[in-house]
């Protein structure tokens, strides 16, 4: 008989929200994967266990050739138990690539439900969470940063984001860039650790806060995009949607045809309004005005 593969999540920050079931798969597994194993050892003497199984580790950097390794054990009828540092494995962690080996071998898979940064984020948020996604951590580079963002500056769902403290006042300019200064967001720092932090605003308001310094662990909550009527979309609103999609290599001719298509509004009344903006900015700066071509 296979054997079977068991995704644990782990405590994100308080040690004692760690499940029951923790311990005693831990303390019972055949093979322990860790993403950290010195880590590992810390948990396990916290919770008191003394693991009876084979250690080994399990990160980005091996995590392709250990794969092979942990099938041939699941095969073999080993209980294979996965932990990552902190949360739920492949969530942003190693395992999916063991997922989907095992499942592509029959082998069953199981979990043990543990504390998410993601649900407790979108909870202590006060953001709308009948709908969210899920957009893991951004390009490390400005360009591909901003091209990610405007993949999603319409989306109505929430949207849920982990970042490095020493990116989070580049990722909020960018998002406040894109997204509109406006928009509503949540910064929550050292989730359920001794100084966590929620901090809701604005996106400019949070993009300010963010350019003095921030530590920790970081998951960003943005509000989705509001849902409006035409009628209710300025000038503006139309024009920097209109933009949104040129950034994203739409012609501007496609471009104004979707954004008046979404708005509910006649291409001419978007067209007139991407006309007048690019007149006022070369009135600003040369005094002549610009000739924009539908």
């Amino acid at each position: 008989m296979t054997g079977t593969l068991v995704l644990a999540g782990t405590p994100i920050g308080d040690i004692t929200d760690a499940p029951p079931r923790l311990a005693a798969e831990l303390a019972g597994a055949d093979v322990i994967a860790a993403e950290d194993t010195r880590r590992l050892r810390r948990l396990t003497q916290a919770l008191g266990v003394q693991p009876k199984g084979r250690v080994v580790s399990y990160f980005e950097g091996n995590e392709a050739a250990r794969t092979p390794e942990l099938v041939e054990a699941l095969l073999g009828g080993s209980r294979v138990l996965l932990v990552t540092d902190a949360g739920m494995p492949s969530v942003s962690d190693p395992g999916y690539r063991l997922v989907a080996a095992a499942v592509e071998k029959d082998v069953r898979v199981t979990a043990v439900p543990g504390p998410s940064a993601v649900l407790t984020a979108l909870a202590l948020s006060g953001l709308p969470v009948d709908r969210f996604c899920f957009e893991g951590f951004l390009p490390r580079k400005a360009g591909e940063r901003l091209s990610r963002l405007r993949e999603v500056a319409e989306e109505r769902r929430t949207l849920v984001y982990f970042e490095a403290p020493h990116r989070l006042d580049d990722t909020l300019a960018a998002m406040s860039e894109v997204f509109g200064g406006d928009r509503r967001a949540a910064v929550c720092r050292e989730l359920t650790k001794t100084y966590e932090e929620v901090r809701r605003g604005p996106l400019a308001e949070l993009a300010e806060w963010a350019a003095e310094g921030v530590r920790g662990e970081i998951t960003v909550v943005v509000e989705g995009a509001p849902e409006r009527d035409g009628g209710e979309l300025g000038a503006e609103e139309l024009v920097r949607r209109v933009r949104v999609r040129e950034e994203a290599g739409e012609r501007r001719k496609e471009a104004i045809a979707a954004v008046a298509a979404e708005a509910g509004l006649p291409k001419r009344e978007v067209f007139d309004a991407v006309v007048a903006a690019k007149n006022a900015e070369g009135a600003g700066s040369s005094g002549s005005a610009t000739r924009v071509t539908p």
